[in-house]
């Protein structure tokens, strides 16, 4: 096979000519393996397509034994090809036979066959089939070759389409009966309850013509939708909800830098070059952008590829003459239902009905998920084969406390859904109204409670809250969100504002906590296996000192004049707290030295996290101001379980004896040493969790803005000294956790939880 296919406008026309002729839908599918093989020079070439029940059955082939057609059939996942449809990528092999997925099928006569490059026919975004081109002779495809055969899979995708040779009914998958009430099970992404009437982003993209009849039209037609795209992107940075900056708005400057990306734009113009309509292009694009991301294990680079995907579909509508830049009408409360989505598309949606969001995919560090958040709107995710069970109009409940969809509820479920909302708003009225009141236990001792933040979106939420200060701002999501390193000015803006709307209350910064699940865009990184415990944090600042340096000098500028809490993450030794103590120093002498304003008090505490600093906790507590357990980290390292592992997420408690002891003994190492602790970790922000941080001797807990009125409730209902009396009883019990007897104990003492 030569390294450069010949002439793959012609090859694009033929094949097109050759699906467009006469004969059955099976006869014109012998006629295109015959014209690619000839056209690959390869002496194999297969159409395997999908059927009910994950099977790919051979429908035509040039090379192996005819008596194999619509008899060799394979299971998604099984031998080669089964791999291909199970991946959804290429596979380039130069020794098919010693590949350990390799099946053999003796009615194929293929084993005499070493070369073997097979790429999926997808549908929709679906594979529906697997494209086989095979060659006697040992070696690899050139990477010109697999982009061949992934354009030719485009064309082949239409006749599959046309329903001819397979109902597209058998293709489906397997859903419910619509109709029934069912509940579905996801991750909260965005807290909050809500329901309303499922609505749908716009209908699946059709590309009904892939080959170009005049190739300097087609490149014109991508150069102006490129250009409204633009356009449209630009008027969406100017709404008014995202004029005045943030972390928010930073997220769609970043959205729209995808947007004039060269490499993206270059690739959609050689595949138009290649014979393909502008619309076709920008899709073949994007399959290969989702080939390339798939093999990337980084969920948060992942994430990005829905950017790219979002506008994608943006810029093939602009080019089919749709118009996209119109907020969706909505008539009534609704949820919107989608695989994914991305930030641009959700603000298309009118916000005065648009109630939750619910999504097949989706996570945390989600662009979609930020920007919903800034909306105030609730979200769930990962809820597997989610639009296979919804339709256009189905009542949908969403509540992201129990992680729950209820999709067309019972009247049981929707009595229960307005009970709910009387409760929450109740609640809400509740905590407003002991806003003001401290966090005092019934026998006297109070507790600091303060919150947890790193959206400028959540600095509000002090005054809402009634929050004594923020016990931990995390900075790392202007880095993340960047695709340089934030200047210094820029930073300390971002800092200023923070300060500002803290106003008297403490302010705790956490320097940069990335890398692991929080990549960033600007610094390049290797594959790791165990990211929790690889080049993050503290190590990344500790590496590349530039980082730290710019960023504590903007936080020196800053608090020019005001209070400054600096906190270093995942310090493993006190070796590294020195360290970065001695480029704060530094920074602290270079302000000096060009006379800047300096801060009014310098406060410098770090992350407690992990383990190995407890056998150094004396000599930490001599270097500190303060500390911070950071529960999240701590804890799985504690009992070395990944926290991300859904296999692993109940399997350790929080409350085990073992962390209650690990806890008591860090808390009262820093009272003996007259160091102030906070946990400020998710621990903190549970009810019962709480209740027995402050019986531990606990007397500062930072916990999410949501949980600030939750916690205050309760530790205004204990008494200290019957629960700290408790505890001590059960602090050495051998259960798995004392959830329960806690549990016990708050109700039978009338404690809030």
């Amino acid at each position: 096979m030569p390294d450069h296919v010949s002439q793959p406008r012609l090859l694009l026309r033929r094949l097109h000519s050759v699906m467009g002729g006469d004969g059955s839908a099976q006869e014109r599918l012998d006629r295109v393996v015959r014209v690619i093989a000839q056209n690959m020079v390869a002496e194999v070439c297969s159409v395997y397509l999908a059927r009910a029940g994950s099977v790919l059955e051979l429908f035509a082939t040039e090379g192996l034994k005819e008596e194999a057609v619509h008899r060799t059939r394979l299971q998604v996942g099984e031998g080669l090809v089964g791999l291909v449809a199970e991946r959804g990528l290429p596979l380039n092999l130069s020794e098919a036979p010693k590949h350990p997925r390799f099946v053999y099928r003796p009615e194929t006569g293929e084993d005499i066959y070493h070369s073997y490059l097979g790429v999926p026919i997808l549908r929709n975004g679906k594979v529906s089939g697997v494209l086989v081109v095979q060659n006697v002779t040992p070696r690899l495809y050139s990477p010109e070759e697999v982009e061949a055969l992934q354009t030719i899979s485009m064309v082949l995708a239409e006749l599959v389409s046309s329903g001819e040779l397979i109902n597209v009914n058998e293709l489906s998958e397997d859903s419910v009966e619509l109709g029934h009430s069912i509940t579905l099970n996801g991750l909260s992404l965005a807290s909050g309850i809500a329901a309303g009437a499922a609505v749908f982003t716009k209908p699946k993209i059709r590309i009904t013509k892939t080959i170009a009849d005049d190739v300097e039209e087609e490149r014109a037609r991508l150069e102006t939708s490129l250009g409204q795209m633009r356009l449209q992107l630009e008027e969406m940075l100017e709404h008014p909800d995202f004029a005045q900056g943030g972390e928010h708005r930073e997220v769609l400057e970043t959205y729209r830098l995808f947007a004039y990306d060269r490499g993206w734009q270059d690739k959609m113009r050689e595949a138009i070059d290649s014979g393909l309509t502008a619309e076709a292009a920008v899709e073949r694009v994007q399959q290969e952008n989702r080939a390339r991301m798939a093999k990337i294990r980084d969920h948060y680079l992942r994430e990005r590829i829905q950017d790219f995907e979002d506008l994608a579909g943006r810029l093939i509508r602009i080019i089919q003459g749709e118009t996209v830049n119109a907020p969706t009408k909505l008539t009534q409360d609704s949820v919107l239902v989608a695989r994914t989505v991305g930030p641009a598309e959700l603000m298309e949606f009118d916000r005065q009905y648009l109630k939750a969001v619910v999504l097949e995919e989706g996570s945390s560090t989600a662009h979609v998920t930020i920007i919903a958040r800034a909306m105030g709107i609730p979200v769930m995710g990962q809820i597997p084969n989610l639009v296979s069970h919804v339709e256009t109009g189905d009542e949908i409940v969403v509540d992201t406390a129990h992680n729950h969809v209820y999709v067309r509820p019972n009247d049981e479920v929707l009595q229960g859904y307005r009970e709910a909302v009387k409760v929450q708003e109740q609640l809400f009225a509740e905590y407003a109204a002991e806003r003001d009141l401290p966090a005092e236990t019934l026998d006297g001792e109070r507790v600091e409670l303060l919150m947890n933040a790193g959206l400028l979106a959540d600095l509000p939420s002090l005054d809402t809250t009634g929050a004594e200060g923020i016990g931990l701002f995390r900075t790392e999501f202007q880095f993340m969100v960047s695709p340089a390193l934030p200047r210094v000015d820029e930073q300390t803006k971002v800092y200023s504002a923070v300060l500002d709307a803290a106003g008297d209350k403490p302010v705790v910064f956490r320097t940069l906590d990335i890398g692991g699940d929080k990549p960033v865009p600007f610094l390049p990184r290797e594959h790791e296996e165990n990211p929790a415990m690889g080049w993050r944090a503290i190590r990344v600042a500790l590496e590349r000192p530039a980082l730290l340096r710019y960023q504590l000098r903007a936080l020196l500028y800053a608090a020019a004049g005001r209070n400054l809490n600096v906190m270093f993450p995942m310090i493993a030794e006190v070796a590294e707290l020195k360290k970065c103590k001695a480029i704060l120093q530094k920074e602290i002498q270079r302000l000096e030295k060009f006379g800047k304003i300096p801060p009014k008090e310098i406060k410098v505490g770090c992350m407690f996290e992990v383990p190995s600093l407890s056998w150094q906790l004396d000599s930490l507590l001599e270097e500190v101001d303060f500390l911070s357990i950071g529960t999240n980290d701590l804890l799985q390292f504690f009992f070395a379980c990944d926290r991300s592992n859904p296999k692993l997420a109940d399997r350790y408690d929080m409350l085990a004896p073992s962390v209650l002891s690990f806890l008591r003994m860090i808390i009262s190492a820093c009272h003996a040493a007259d160091v102030p602790v906070t946990v400020c970790g998710e621990m903190g922000g549970r009810a019962v969790e709480a209740m027995a941080l402050v019986a531990l001797g606990l007397r500062k807990i930072s916990v999410s803005p949501s949980s600030v009125g939750t916690v205050k409730r309760l530790l205004r209902s204990v008494d200290m000294n019957q629960l700290r009396a408790f505890l001590v009883e059960h602090i050495q019990s051998p259960e798995h956790s004392v959830r329960d007897s806690l549990l016990l104990f708050a109700r039978d003492h009338n404690i809030k939880v």
